[in-house]
């Protein structure tokens, strides 16, 4: 695909938003993504010599270009900019004239130092939203630290809850800190598109990857501050939450079972054809079961270790107990649910041929979420959307000569 290809416009519920995206990793381009997968304009702006380091992370790649890049670059446009010198942040402000939304995730004061901050860039666009996503947040003491997902992980107080007792803190297998933060940037963007109805005017999304992490940890404040209880590791189950586990079947597979509802748990109980064990005070009442945690999981594992993971599945749904196998993407792949709502497609790419990857979420009704093509090549959109803003044949020859664009 070449800068002369038409792109398909979108067809979700942001189509004819534009998004101007000046960060790299995953915070901020996450939020690209889902912006672009909504239906958004999405245009990326990279560095000319390198790009995005993201091009080049994970563990596949194709022809030198990462299959995870495929994923959260797709729906978007590539344009070289070298924002460290004077022609690239003029022609980056440029460009945020036209936009709704700017998406940035350099560290604190970046933005300020090329005179590209919001006060900025909203005096000649005053409906300018813009989010700025960082480890600490825009104020504070931390703020100008580095501050990646990992780290606002830990201080977010996921990394301590996470794992087993006996190891120490461990990682969940996702960059889950930068997609939170993204997440939340995201609510955040939607939020103030929706008050500019009202106003007309923009303002500054400020989302920090530990308060995005903060926000997901449930009741782990109150409990301390209030009740003096800290939350523990407790490897694969939620304490006092009972039956719900991995359990064992006999076909060496492990399965999800979750029946500490008590309507749940009775069901569960007839199933395992003592449907008595759900009217003594042992296990009648949620915190009855959450007491005797441990030794309920060892009653619900002798049964399940009597069957082979698809029987137990099937004579578990026949009891409208919930369970669920432990996918791994070869599952996903043949799974008749992925398959009826196409939660996994494939998309035509230059560079991989096609790539299959999960599909655009949420589903809408009336506007959907698309994919409408995957990660782009380094600049293949820089003259297109340069020549769109006014620069001329003769403006891009010298930006180019100057090491500005690719």
């Amino acid at each position: 695909m070449n800068v002369e290809t038409p792109r398909p416009s979108g067809t979700g519920p942001l189509r004819g938003i534009r998004v101007l995206e000046m960060g790299q990793l995953i915070a901020g381009p996450f939020c690209g993504q889902l912006l672009g997968d909504l239906g958004a304009e999405v245009i990326k702006i990279e560095d000319p010599e390198n790009g995005d380091p993201m091009r080049q992370w994970g563990q596949a790649t194709v022809k030198g270009s990462s299959l995870w890049w495929s994923v959260l670059a797709r729906n978007k446009k590539s344009v070289t900019l070298n924002l460290r010198t004077p022609e690239g942040q003029a022609a980056a402000a440029t460009l945020a004239e036209s936009a709704d939304i700017v998406v940035e995730n350099f560290r604190p004061g970046s933005l300020e130092k090329w005179g590209l901050s919001h006060e900025e860039l909203s005096k000649n666009n005053p409906g300018l939203i813009m989010l700025r996503v960082s480890g600490f947040g825009q104020t504070g003491p931390y703020s100008a630290q580095a501050g990646y997902g990992a780290i606002g992980e830990a201080m977010g107080g996921l990394r301590y809850v996470v794992g087993d007792p006996s190891t120490p803190p461990s990682r969940v297998g996702v960059s889950i800190g930068d997609s939170l933060a993204a997440l939340f940037g995201t609510v955040g963007v939607l939020a103030a598109l929706q008050e500019r109805h009202n106003s007309g005017l923009g303002q500054v999304v400020d989302s920090a990857i530990y308060e995005s992490v903060l926000g997901m940890m449930e009741s782990l404040v109150p409990e301390w501050a209030e009740d003096g209880i800290q939350r523990e590791r407790s490897g694969s189950t939620l304490p006092k939450i009972a039956p719900s586990n991995v359990y064992p079947t006999a076909d060496g597979q492990w399965l999800i079972i979750a029946a500490n509802q008590d309507t749940v748990f009775r069901r569960l109980a007839a199933a395992m054809g003592n449907p008595r064990l759900a009217d003594g005070p042992e296990y009648s009442t949620h915190t009855a079961r959450g007491e005797r945690q441990a030794e309920l999981d060892e009653l619900v594992a002798e049964f399940s270790l009597q069957f082979t993971a698809d029987d137990l599945v099937e004579l578990l749904n026949e009891n409208s107990v919930p369970v669920g196998k432990i996918f791994r993407v070869e599952d996903m792949l043949s799974d008749p649910q992925y398959k009826a709502r196409r939660s996994v497609i494939e998309v035509d790419s230059t560079d991989y041929g096609t790539v299959t990857m999960q599909n655009a979420f949420p589903r809408l009704s009336r506007t959907d979420t698309t994919v409408r093509w995957a990660g782009p090549e380094l600049g293949q959109d820089t003259e297109a959307v340069l020549t769109q803003a006014g620069y001329d044949r003769g403006a891009l020859t010298d930006l180019r000569d100057k090491g500005v664009i690719r």
